[in-house]
């Protein structure tokens, strides 16, 4: 027990100061598990006004007013110490804060012409303001010297001061006399600068700049966007098929008609009609229609299936009747570019692929068509004089209008005398040609055949269109007519300016991009938008083409 380390202690402690191990010390700048922390200061001083400051205001009102403000409770506070003060008026302070705010800036930028001046050294060469010839007023401001000195005018147009452009101040400057002028164009805001007494270097590059960012300038004159024109879907470049496999649709009219005689003299009612375009053969076929309702349109639809035969696809845009009679003849739709549905739906019967509202442009082929007619009937209708129009004599202009269309030239007429035939849809829709083209007559059919057999003769007339429209009519649709440069893809996040055609541009609702929605390509050229009408949420499905973005994200 007498040795035990609960009574002794440990051994280090009792032993003697001779046992003790020693250390050796290690010097610190030697020693790898020390870390050196230098620390280098830098003494900067700086005098005036700290202008970076500056960069927090977005307005030239607020940032003045702020320097008033502080300004005056300087004053207040040396008003106390002092036995007589004589307090500025506001108009004075006002003028006095912006004359420091552009001294300090002028200072800061253009420090070196301002020691040449003051030394009575002219300004060097290579000075971005070399050709103002700049001089010091007596309020220590630089201005332009110029060729006006003998002018009457106020020293303010005479003589302006001189603000570099890419300080912060110089664009709350421009953005207050862009707001001044009512957001016009770069030339009158420029007028309204100048005016004011300021010369900003490089000013016209900052207003171009801030005119081109400016939201409500953009809202009031951008132009509506656009991406790069796309592919053409394969309806249209598929050969063999065929006529009126793949077809598009649209309903246009209407035309005053007289149904029947009455004693009181006629009674009028409208009819319309619809045209039906192949998309491959640009063929057309139009029916009348008595009403704009779901059941007429099924009705012409059963008529054209009648005497054209069964369609594969059909394209329209989003009219109410075809909405309906989609749902009445219970086909296929599509509403959305689904991959899985879309392919799904292919593979089955009719097909009807809708376009986005309000995108006209998509839909080309058969908008086309609807002018070509609406010309040819007026030119009808004026012959046909002041007689009353009734049902079955506008049955047969239309009749009349179709012959015509199916007989325009799809292909630009040539001058080869030794190539009379025209490309023309009647040449494969009624198998008929004035003139036997045998500059394409296959090498296993005997051209006296073509006069004895008569479905010879239809065999060679298709397979004569069909080589001539592969290699003739499908060069001419190579070429984008517009909308040839890619463009930036509309995102979510956008804020856009929705059209309505029906209101002025100031009164287009706001909206935002909730889903963009990209082609096979990866353009954007339709998108999900929201918008706040009558304080009731929306959501629209709309064209790029339909749309001017405000804000991009």
């Amino acid at each position: 027990m007498q040795d035990s380390k609960w009574l002794l202690g440990p051994r280090t402690v009792c032993s003697s100061a001779e046992e003790d191990t020693n250390y050796p010390l290690i010097n610190p700048d030697v020693d790898k598990e020390v870390r050196s922390n230098k620390l280098k200061i830098n003494e900067t001083v700086s005098f005036g006004l700290d202008n970076g400051r500056f960069a927090r205001f977005s307005s030239w009102e607020r940032l003045i007013l702020a320097l008033v403000c502080l300004r005056r409770f300087i004053e207040r506070r040396r008003s106390r110490k002092l036995a007589s003060f004589t307090k500025t008026s506001d108009a004075d302070l006002f003028l006095d804060t912006e004359k420091i705010v552009v001294k300090d800036i002028q200072r800061s930028v253009y420090q070196e012409e301002i020691n040449c001046l003051r030394s009575s050294k002219p300004v060097k060469k290579s000075s971005p303001i070399f050709t103002l010839n700049p001089y010091l007023d007596a309020d220590g401001l630089l201005r332009v010297g110029g060729r006006l000195k003998h002018s009457h005018l106020e020293e303010t147009f005479k003589n302006p001061v001189i603000l570099p452009a890419k300080h912060h101040v110089s664009t709350l400057i421009t953005r207050k006399c862009h707001e001044d002028t009512k957001h016009q164009g770069r030339h009158i805001s420029e007028g309204r600068i100048r005016s004011s007494g300021y010369w900003i270097v490089g000013g016209k590059r900052l207003l171009t700049s801030l005119i081109h960012n400016c939201v409500t300038c953009r809202r009031l004159r951008k132009p509506l966007e656009h991406q790069k024109m796309s592919d053409l879907p394969s309806e249209r470049i598929l050969p063999g098929y065929p006529p009126f496999s793949f077809i598009g649709v649209d309903v246009f009219g209407p035309w005053e008609i007289i149904t029947r005689k009455t004693r009181g003299g006629s009674a009028n009612s409208k009819r319309w009609a619809a045209l039906f375009t192949c998309l491959a053969t640009r063929a057309v076929h139009i029916e009348v229609l008595e009403d704009m309702t779901t059941s007429a349109f099924i009705n012409a639809f059963r008529r054209f299936v009648a005497i054209r035969g069964c369609v594969r696809i059909i394209r329209s845009d989003r009219g109410t009747n075809f909405v309906g009679a989609v749902n009445e003849l219970k086909i296929n739709t599509i509403n959305v570019e689904d991959g899985p549905i879309h392919d799904y739906l292919t593979k089955q019967g009719t097909t009807w692929i809708f376009n986005p509202p309000h995108s006209s442009h998509m839909g080309g082929v058969w908008e086309r068509m609807i002018g070509t007619t609406r010309r040819i009937l007026d030119s009808m209708l004026l012959e046909y004089g002041s007689r009353c129009l009734t049902h079955d004599v506008l049955s047969t202009f239309l009749a009349e209008a179709c012959s015509i269309i199916n007989s325009r030239p799809l292909i630009p007429v040539s001058k080869d005398p030794e190539n009379p035939c025209i490309l023309t849809p009647s040449t494969l829709l009624t198998q008929k040609s004035d003139v036997i083209d045998t500059t394409h007559v296959n090498t296993d059919v005997d051209q006296k055949d073509l006069l004895r057999k008569q479905w010879k003769r239809v065999q060679h007339l298709a397979s004569v269109f069909w080589k001539r429209w592969k290699v003739e009519y499908l060069n001419e649709l190579q070429r984008r007519q517009k909308w040839n440069l890619p463009m930036r893809n509309v995102a979510v996040g956008d804020v856009v300016l929705i059209r309505d055609k029906e209101l002025c541009r100031i009164r287009w609702p706001i909206g935002l991009v909730i889903k963009a929605v990209q082609s096979d390509d990866g353009f954007v050229r339709k998108v999900l938008v929201r918008a706040i009408i009558d304080k009731v949420p929306r959501t629209y499905v709309r064209p790029v083409n339909e749309l001017v973005v405000l804000v991009p994200c």
